[in-house]
C-alpha cells in the first residue's frame, strides 16, 4: 500500500506542515510508505482525466481545500481521506449549516450573493439586527484561522460589512454571549470523537490558538460527545475538528473543519491523533 499526503502549495507556516509531517511518520510506523506532495499538479479533464495523477498510490490524505482535484482524483477511483463532498461541505460555512440542519446551532441567516454594485445594505443590515440582536456575528464562507470573521457591535458596522462583504458569499450569525472566547473543540475520527480541549482567549470573542488562544484538556460529556460524533456523521467525514459553543440551554454546533490542525490538541491532551488517523485509514483501506 503506498500513499499520498496532498497539502496547500501556498503553505507558509510552519504549524501547517506539522500535520503532513506527523500522518506521514505514523503511516510509516504502519508500514504504508508515504509522499508528501504539493496540490500542484495540472490535471487534464478530458476523456482520460486526471491519468497522469494516481500512479502507484493507493488512497490520499487530502490536506487542502480546492475542490477540483480531488473531484478528479475520485473519477479516477482514488479512495481520499476525506472524501470530496465533505471537504467541500465543510468547506463551506453555509453548506455546512445546511447539511446540519436540525442540529443544535446559533441561529443563521445567509447573504444572497451580490453581482453588481449597488444594493440596500443599510435596509438589510438592520432588518438583520432585529431579527438577531447586537452584536451579530458575520462570516466569509471560505475562511481560516478565525480571519474571515467579524463581530459587528451595531447596526452602523453592520452596514459597512454588509458593503464590504457584498460580492464574497457570507453569512449571519447569532452571537452567543456565553462563550465569547470560548469553545470545545473536538476531533472525531471515524465517526468517534477521540480527543477534545476547551479553548480560551483574552479580549478576542475568537478562541482559536493560532489566534493566541490557549487550550486545556477536557473529559467529554455524552451532551458534547454525541454531538460532535452525529456531525462527523453527518458529513461523512473520516477526520475533522468540531466546535462547540457554550450555550445557555446546552452546547451550540458553530463549525466544523475537515483538515483541522492536531498539533494543539495532541501537545494539551497527550493523544496521539496522528497515530489514530493513520491507523483508522490503513484499517479502512485493508478491509
Amino acid at each position: 500500500m503506498k500513499t499520498v499526503i496532498l497539502i496547500n502549495p501556498f503553505l507558509d507556516r510552519e504549524s501547517e506542515f506539522y500535520q503532513p509531517r506527523r500522518i506521514k511518520e505514523e503511516l510509516e510506523r504502519c508500514g504504508v510508505a508515504c509522499d508528501v506532495l504539493p496540490n500542484a499538479w495540472l490535471a487534464d479533464v478530458g476523456e482520460k482525466i486526471g491519468e497522469n495523477l494516481t500512479g502507484s498510490y493507493d488512497l490520499c490524505v487530502y490536506l487542502d481545500k480546492d475542490k477540483y482535484l480531488p473531484r478528479i482524483l475520485e473519477k479516477r477511483g482514488m479512495r481520499l481521506f476525506n472524501r470530496a463532498e465533505a471537504v467541500e461541505l465543510c468547506d463551506d460555512k453555509m453548506l455546512t449549516h445546511i447539511a446540519l440542519a436540525g442540529l443544535p446551532m446559533p441561529r443563521t441567516f445567509f447573504a444572497p450573493l451580490c453581482y453588481k454594485s449597488g444594493g440596500n445594505e443599510d435596509e438589510k443590515a438592520g432588518e438583520i439586527g432585529s431579527l438577531l440582536g447586537y452584536p451579530v456575528v458575520v462570516k466569509e464562507c471560505y475562511g481560516s484561522f478565525g480571519e474571515q470573521v467579524y463581530l459587528a457591535e451595531d447596526e452602523g458596522e453592520l452596514a459597512i460589512l454588509s458593503r464590504r462583504l457584498k460580492n464574497l458569499p457570507h453569512l449571519f450569525q447569532e452571537f452567543v454571549a456565553e462563550s465569547r472566547g470560548k469553545d470545545l473543540r473536538v476531533i472525531c475520527i471515524g465517526g468517534k470523537a477521540v480527543a477534545a480541549m476547551k479553548r480560551t482567549a483574552e479580549g478576542d470573542f475568537r478562541s482559536n490558538l493560532g489566534r493566541g488562544g490557549k487550550g486545556e484538556k477536557v473529559e467529554l460529556d455524552g451532551e458534547a460527545r454525541d454531538l460532535s460524533e452525529r456531525a462527523a456523521s453527518l458529513l461523512g467525514l473520516d477526520y475533522c475538528g468540531v466546535d462547540l459553543l457554550f450555550g445557555k440551554k446546552g452546547y451550540l454546533l458553530c463549525e466544523v473543519n475537515s483538515n483541522a490542525f492536531f498539533g494543539g490538541i495532541e501537545r494539551v491532551t497527550g493523544v496521539n491523533i496522528a497515530r489514530l488517523y493513520a491507523e483508522y485509514m490503513v484499517a479502512t483501506m485493508r478491509k
